[in-house]
C-alpha cells in the first residue's frame, strides 16, 4: 500500500500542479471573481486521508480536461468542488442542455460517487454583479475565520448571484451551525446552500 500511494503521488502531481495553475488563471469570472481564483482543493487536516485528498484531485483535473474539451465554454462557466467523490457544480450557463451535458461528462470521469447540480441558467448582466458576488465571497471567508478559526481553510465557498454555497468536511456541527447563521448576516446574501460533510472524531 505503502509503495503503490507514493507511485501515485509522482505520476499525480505534475497534471495537478499544471491544472490548478491553468484553473486558477483560466478559470471563468464565475471562478475567478466568485472564489478569488481559489475554487479548488482544500485540504481538510485530520479530517480527510492523504490518499482521498489525491483521488479528489485526480477527479477534479479530469473533469476540468473534459470540460476544456467540450466547448460550449462550459470549463469557463462552471466550477466545481470534489470530496470524497461528491462532486459539486456551481455556475451559470445559457441553457438547459448546456447544463445537462456538463453533468454527462462529469459522470464519465472514474471514481465520481454522487453529483449535486448547482447549475443555474442564466447569464450576469453587469460587472457589477461579479463585483458584488466577489465581495461576499470575500465577507463570507472572512466571517468563516472569525468563527471557526483555522478550520475555515476546509471549507470552499462559491457565490452565485447572492447565493453562497458552501463545500468541505467538518467534525463540528455546532460551529458550522454557528459559521452559517453568521454568514446570513452579510449584506447581499439572499440564500445560503450547505453542502457539507458531517464527520464523527474518532
Amino acid at each position: 500500500m505503502v509503495v503503490r500511494f507514493k507511485k501515485n503521488i509522482k505520476i499525480i502531481l505534475i497534471p495537478i500542479a499544471l491544472m490548478l495553475t491553468l484553473l486558477n488563471q483560466g478559470c471563468s469570472p464565475t471562478g475567478i471573481l466568485a472564489t478569488g481564483g481559489s475554487g479548488a482543493l482544500v485540504v481538510a487536516e485530520g479530517e480527510r486521508s492523504m490518499g482521498a485528498v489525491i483521488d479528489d484531485a485526480t477527479i477534479k483535473v479530469n473533469i476540468a480536461a473534459k470540460f476544456l474539451n467540450a466547448g460550449n465554454n462550459i470549463f469557463v462557466n462552471i466550477n466545481t468542488s470534489v470530496l470524497e467523490g461528491r462532486v459539486l457544480l456551481t455556475g451559470l450557463v445559457d441553457n438547459q442542455e448546456i447544463r445537462i451535458d456538463a453533468v454527462r461528462l462529469v459522470w464519465e470521469v472514474e471514481g465520481v460517487k454522487e453529483i449535486i447540480n448547482e447549475i443555474e441558467i442564466g447569464n450576469r448582466s453587469t460587472l457589477k454583479d461579479y463585483a458584488s458576488d466577489l465581495w461576499i465571497n470575500t465577507q463570507a471567508r472572512a466571517v468563516a475565520a472569525k468563527t471557526v478559526g483555522l478550520k475555515a481553510i476546509t471549507f470552499n465557498f462559491e457565490t452565485i448571484q447572492g447565493k453562497i454555497y458552501i463545500a468541505g468536511i467538518s467534525s463540528r456541527p455546532d460551529l458550522l451551525e454557528d459559521m452559517v447563521s453568521a454568514l446570513k448576516n452579510i449584506k447581499g446574501v439572499n440564500e445560503i446552500v450547505n453542502y457539507v460533510i458531517i464527520k464523527e472524531e474518532k
